[in-house]
């Protein structure tokens, strides 16, 4: 084993507290694989190891940004295996980097299993080389959802690819909304409805900032006066806070919205989501955290992947329409709060389908990980012999 003594488990993605949906990702693999294989050691390899040791105590963590190639090497060296994702990171300029790693893992003979991982903006032909150099030799790649599999068909990678779904969507609620939008002072006694907002970037290419921006303030101001609600915008990484004041500057009404800044973990802001009425987002896991928590959502997709979940858990596709319309945008979230019984039924019955589909990539990953380091045997203990008494 890595070390001699236990199967020890790498873990690479997009981990060190930058986005909550990226350490969802975490949070549910590592509790979904330990709780199968509690003689698994795991290293995290994190961009921000301090962050990802307070969230994790009990994994190894490693720092691979900055880091020379001989250090991390000591590390890839101990794995018996390196679970490559999930979340969304071969995409232009950034896939090279991690799969530089996962080659160099390869190289030592450790196997890589891709783990429900998100592709694409991926035209690049440096990184498009590197996902078919690479993941032609992994032991398997799974992927989160179609789109996915098509971008890495598309970049050349000829093998074969199973579609699965975010980990993410196997995290459950708890109760702790209440207490944390008192602390943010969110009103009480109304009805809240959730925004998320994201930056553009390599990631979100086709976004105009400043169109969008007007675009939601539009929604807000049809939520304050159509259903007397409180707009809650909920950042999922550090930059969404900018852009949430950005549109709230825009609102009739500033006094009628809060911009959140204390949640940071997956479970906190998946249980205030939990107390929303209605859910309208940009971010996938603040549109996942809604379906788990069986808020009704209106998906406004920037990317394939958002829009692939929008079909899959059968809300509007509206692809395009956060850069251009505003009256067909209002007509949705009007129809949205109408149909909210009917909606709120058919997701749940979706989000059970995609749930058993994200179970369904720790499964695979379980049985290849038995047949790599089959779990130890326990041996029954032998009762001591009782002494005769007197």
């Amino acid at each position: 084993m890595g070390d001699g003594s236990e199967v020890t488990v790498g873990v690479l993605g997009s981990y060190g507290g930058r986005n909550v949906g990226d350490e969802a990702i975490l949070t549910a693999m590592l509790d979904r694989v330990r709780a199968a294989r509690p003689d698994v050691g795991v290293t995290v390899f994190s961009r921000n190891p301090d962050h990802t040791r307070a969230a994790h105590p009990d994994v190894g963590v490693v720092g691979w940004e900055g880091v020379s190639r001989e250090r991390i090497a000591e590390h890839l060296r101990r794995l018996d295996v390196l679970v490559l994702g999930g979340g969304g990171i071969l995409y232009n300029t950034e896939a090279r980097r991690y799969l530089r790693l996962a080659r160099a893992a390869q190289n030592f003979g450790v196997p890589v299993f891709t783990y429900a991982v998100g592709a694409g903006p991926l035209t690049d032909e440096v990184d498009c080389d590197w996902v078919r150099t690479t993941l032609a030799g992994a032991a398997e790649v799974t992927v989160r959802d179609e789109e996915s599999k098509l971008v890495l068909e598309e970049a050349g990678l000829e093998r074969p690819i199973t579609v699965t779904a975010d980990p993410a969507l196997l995290l459950r609620p708890g109760d702790g909304g209440e207490e944390l939008l008192r602390a943010e002072a969110v009103p009480r006694g109304v009805r809240l409805v959730g925004i998320s907002v994201r930056e553009p970037g390599r990631a979100a290419e086709h976004l105009d900032e400043g169109g969008y921006h007007q675009l939601l303030a539009h929604v807000g101001d049809f939520l304050v006066n159509r259903l007397d609600a409180h707009v809650v915008f909920i950042p999922m990484e550090r930059d969404d806070i900018r852009h949430a004041h950005a549109v709230a500057s825009h609102l009739a009404d500033p006094g009628a919205c809060t911009v959140l800044r204390g949640a940071s973990t997956p479970q906190q802001v998946l249980d205030i989501v939990k107390r929303l009425d209605l859910a309208i987002g940009m971010r996938l896991h603040f549109l996942i955290f809604a379906a788990l928590a069986g808020v009704p959502l209106l998906p406004l997709p920037y990317a394939g992947k958002v829009f692939d979940f929008a079909q899959r858990i059968g809300a509007p596709a509206l692809r395009g329409v956060v850069r251009e319309n505003v009256g067909l945008l209002l007509s949705e979230v009007d129809r949205l709060w109408d149909e909210r019984p009917a909606r709120l039924a058919e997701m749940a019955a979706r989000t059970a389908s995609m749930r058993q589909q994200a179970d369904l990539t720790a499964e695979r990953f379980l049985a290849y990980l038995e047949q790599i380091a089959p779990p130890p045997v326990l041996l029954p203990t032998t009762p001591a012999p009782v002494s005769p008494v007197g």
